[in-house]
């Protein structure tokens, strides 16, 4: 029987969350460069002006198909949280270039050979605003040390980065809490929701 949430039509007009992990549940991330890669690829492709690789090929953007909110990438999986436009299409395309080019780049630097993730990636379909807010928050809050983590979009959110192809405005609109950061430390209010999160997460 096919993994829950990875066999769907995706539909336009939709926020979803993402999420995978490493075979086995191997780390996927192993220093700073790792992350690095990633989050480069990430950029290549959801920037407004598309960028060419070192070889001058693959100048794809999908910046008007997908809005990038939030993400969270961890040692050994990834969160982000996306908003599809008129072609859904274009987010399996979006993971499908991002970590074949990772698993690439990874299978070359640590001399292995086979897949690096744990089948295609996940995507939850987010419906409502309550919900959304709460994956944002859910997703930020994967590192222990959240505040000081380096490679989610959590500064987006609370120290002021831009950057074109991370989009967090729609999440801006939706939470009344005051500032986003009092947002993550009142988290024990909503443990129910997260517990929720993290259980569907479990069982996909």
């Amino acid at each position: 029987m096919p993994s829950r949430n990875i066999e769907k039509q995706y539909v336009p007009d939709a926020y979803y969350h993402i999420y995978n992990r490493g075979v086995e549940k191997r780390k996927i991330f192993l220093d700073d460069q790792d992350y690095t890669v990633f989050l480069s690829l990430l950029k290549r492709y959801l920037s407004k002006k598309s960028e060419l690789d070192k070889y001058g090929r693959d100048g794809v953007t999908f910046y008007e198909d997908i809005e990038l909110q939030a993400y969270c990438l961890m040692p050994n999986h990834f969160h982000m949280l996306i908003y599809v436009g008129e072609n859904p299409r274009a987010m399996t395309e979006l993971m499908r270039r991002v970590c074949t080019a990772y698993t690439m780049y990874f299978n070359k630097k640590y001399l292995r050979v086979g897949h690096l993730f744990q089948g295609r990636f996940k995507a939850s379909r987010v419906t409502t605003d309550q919900y959304l807010v709460h994956i944002s928050r859910y997703i930020h809050l994967n590192p222990k040390d959240y505040l000081n983590w380096q490679y989610s979009s959590l500064p987006y959110y609370i120290r002021g980065w831009k950057a074109e192809w991370v989009r967090p405005e729609k999440i801006y609109g939706l939470y009344e809490w005051g500032s986003y950061e009092k947002f993550l430390e009142d988290y024990e209010d909503y443990k129910d929701t997260l517990d929720e999160i993290k259980h569907e997460l479990a069982n996909s």
